[in-house]
């Protein structure tokens, strides 16, 4: 390596936030994906809880290195509308603990807690709108305090009447968080359809498309999970969500697959680890090349895309 190419790629590495939000990255939307799993928003740090302040601080970072927050649902619909050169983050939270949603009363009102993840969200929101505030939460209808529907138990359908109103995603985490590997088809199906079901007491008639497996541990047979009934009361999901397993593929990519979809789990050694691993390959993260209508992809991995009728593919050099 010469010296003039060291000089080059040292100043890339250091430049790397501006260079990505300035929109230089080429498109590449058989890129992967980083689904993020956060847990607890509460103090102090440990393996399963952020702090405010860190939460913040993980906004920020993804923020400069020209992420932007997409749905969950959209991901799934192969939806993704983002500006040229910016890069899908999604953000999901399992649990329904006390620190992910909060409610305060402030001269006789209920708000947002801005300490909490909702909050956060919002206030980041506020400040840089292109981000986004897209996230699905996947709730325990049914689960001991605290983490029964975010603690607050008269308040509850207020909450996931707001989550819903505001474009946030409410997903299926079963109706207490039962390892489904350790249970029979009656009783993965009745957890997954009585959580739904209670969901639906506070916001009637809502679509829930997507199951967060507690501890990532599947049960006999995927298919229990994906649809089925229990009673009257059925459920059909688009999507599974492991509890690991690094970045998602592409949508887009022939090797998707909704039912074994793998997240990263937001503690900071691992998000530090993504964040650190796309830095120095950005040639492996999907980057939108601002048009919808059109996958670009490079040069030569056409044959790589999940084809449909609605997909125009365009390879670049």
């Amino acid at each position: 390596m010469t010296r003039s190419l060291r000089a080059c790629l040292l100043a890339c590495a250091l430049t790397w936030p501006a260079v990505v939000a300035a929109g230089e990255l080429p498109p590449n939307e058989l890129g992967r994906v980083m689904i993020l799993e956060y847990h607890k928003i509460d103090q102090p740090e440990e393996r399963w809880t952020r702090t405010p302040d860190n939460f913040r601080r993980d906004l920020e970072r993804l923020w400069e290195r020209g992420y932007r927050l997409v749905a969950l649902n959209a991901f799934l619909d192969r939806k993704i509308a983002l500006p040229r050169g910016t890069t899908p983050v999604i953000l999901t939270f399992d649990d329904s603990s006390p620190g992910q949603f909060k409610l305060i009363e402030k001269n006789g009102e209920w708000i947002v807690d801005p300490d909490c993840a909702v909050g956060i969200l919002e206030a980041f929101e506020r400040r840089h709108p292109e981000f986004g505030h897209a996230a699905t939460f996947f709730v325990l209808p049914g689960a001991d305090p605290p983490n029964r529907l975010f603690n607050q138990k008269e308040l509850a359908t207020r909450k996931l009447q707001y989550l819903a109103s505001r474009g946030y995603e409410i997903g299926n985490h079963t109706l207490w968080h039962a390892n489904l590997a350790k249970y029979p088809e009656r009783v993965v199906r009745q957890q997954i359809a009585t959580a739904q079901e209670w969901i639906q007491r506070h916001v009637p008639s809502y679509r829930i498309r997507t199951l967060a497996l507690p501890m990532g541990s599947y049960p006999t047979d995927l298919r229990w999970t994906i649809e089925g009934a229990d009673g009257q009361n059925s459920y059909r999901h688009d999507a599974i969500l492991m509890v690991a397993g690094g970045a998602a593929p592409s949508p887009f990519a022939r090797t998707f697959d909704p039912y074994h979809l793998p997240r990263i789990q937001a503690v900071e050694s691992e998000l530090a680890r993504w964040l650190s691993y796309f830095d120095r390959n950005p040639q492996e993260r999907y980057v939108s090349d601002g048009n919808p209508a059109l996958i670009t992809v490079p040069k030569g991995s056409g044959d790589k895309v999940r084809r449909s009728d609605a997909v125009k593919v365009a390879e670049r050099p």
